[in-house]
C-alpha cells in the first residue's frame, strides 16, 4: 500500500473538488477525523497495517460529498475503489476500507474494531472543547441544505442525536464521554 501517495492524492482532490458551500464536511473535517482515528488507534493498540487501512478510510470517508451529499458514503466507496488500486491496495484491503467507510453512515453500525474506531473518530468532536465551534459549522451547513429551519430546531435535533449516539471504543469512552454529557446538558438548556 502506497499510503503516503494515496493520502497526497485524495487531499489534493478534496481541496479542489469539495463543494465550497460546505461548512462542516470540509478538508479540515477530514484531517480532524484522521487525527482522531490515529489517536484512538494508538490507544486501542492496533497494528501498523491496521492503522494504514484505518487512516486510508478516514481520508476517503467523505470524498463522496464531491458528487452526492445524501449517499456520500456509497460514493466515497466508489472513489476509494476507483483510485486505490493505482496505489497498490489489494482488492481485499479496499473491501476492508469500504467497510470502514460505510460504518460512518448514521446510524453507525460498526462490525469490527477498525469500524468502531472510525465511528468514534468521526464524532470525536462531540466530547471535545471545540464542540460548539464545530457544531456551529454543521448548523450552517444543515440550514443551507434546508434540514433545519432555526436554532431551536437544530438544538432539538442535536439532543435527539446525542441521545441515540454512543462511543464504541474504551479510548473514546474514557477521552470523550464526560464532556459529551456536559455538552448535552448545555444544549438542553438552549431549547425553547
Amino acid at each position: 500500500m502506497q499510503f503516503k501517495q494515496a493520502k497526497e492524492f485524495i487531499l489534493d482532490k478534496l481541496s479542489k473538488e469539495l463543494p465550497k458551500n460546505l461548512t462542516y464536511h470540509t478538508l479540515a473535517h477530514v484531517l480532524d477525523v484522521c487525527n482522531a482515528a490515529e489517536n484512538i488507534g494508538i490507544l486501542e493498540r492496533i497494528t501498523k497495517y491496521e492503522m494504514k487501512l484505518l487512516l486510508t478510510a478516514a481520508l476517503f470517508h467523505d470524498a463522496g460529498f464531491i458528487s452526492d451529499s445524501k449517499y456520500h458514503e456509497e460514493e466515497s466507496c466508489k472513489i476509494a475503489s476507483q483510485y486505490l488500486p493505482g496505489f497498490d491496495y489489494a482488492i481485499d484491503e479496499i473491501e476492508k476500507i469500504n467497510g470502514i467507510i460505510m460504518a460512518t453512515k448514521i446510524p453507525q453500525s460498526p462490525k469490527n474494531h477498525l469500524e468502531e474506531i472510525i465511528c468514534d473518530a468521526d464524532l470525536d468532536y462531540l466530547g471535545r472543547d471545540d464542540f460548539f465551534e464545530i457544531s456551529d459549522s454543521l448548523y450552517i451547513e444543515f440550514s443551507q441544505a434546508g434540514i433545519v429551519n432555526n436554532e431551536n430546531d437544530w438544538n432539538k435535533l442535536q439532543v435527539k442525536f446525542f441521545e441515540g449516539h454512543h462511543y464504541f471504543t474504551r479510548a473514546a469512552l474514557k477521552l470523550r464521554q464526560g464532556k459529551k454529557d456536559d455538552h448535552l446538558k448545555l444544549i438542553r438548556l438552549k431549547i425553547k
